[in-house]
């Protein structure tokens, strides 16, 4: 395999579920030259652990709870935990949806399935819609 040069405008990312996906793909990614690197962490089945090496060489996070037949609920803070690394490193944070569970009250156990549109994308009351230029 013969390396060739990446153009100057390529975004490249892969999605990451849960941390042995992390593990694996995250190295791959950030070993092939772009211009912006991003993980799509959707959908977000557990918490993830980002190592400091890593978040220094990704420009952004999109986060994301799952929808449809089987869909199963995200927990509050694996976001949170995504969301305060990125402001921690200067990543770019992108809150998506949670997905067709929305988190009930201020505890992170307990869900409700109202479909995706109902749940919206805020978390801890706000929207996140970071994006690299």
């Amino acid at each position: 395999f013969k390396a060739w040069p990446m153009p100057p405008n390529i975004w490249l990312g892969t999605t990451v579920e849960d941390q042995k996906m992390a593990d694996l793909r995250i190295p791959i990614l950030l070993s092939i030259p772009a211009k912006v690197r991003f993980l799509s962490m959707e959908p977000l089945q557990e918490l993830v652990r980002l190592k400091d090496e890593w978040l220094l060489h990704l420009d952004w996070i999109i986060c994301g709870g799952e929808s449809g037949p089987g869909a199963r609920h995200m927990n509050p803070s694996w976001a949170r935990s995504l969301r305060d690394d990125c402001q921690r490193s200067g990543t770019f944070f992108f809150f998506k949806q949670w997905g067709d569970w929305m988190p009930d009250g201020p505890t992170d156990h307990a869900h409700t399935r109202v479909g995706k549109k109902a749940a919206g994308a805020t978390l801890d009351g706000r929207e996140h819609r970071e994006c690299p230029r």
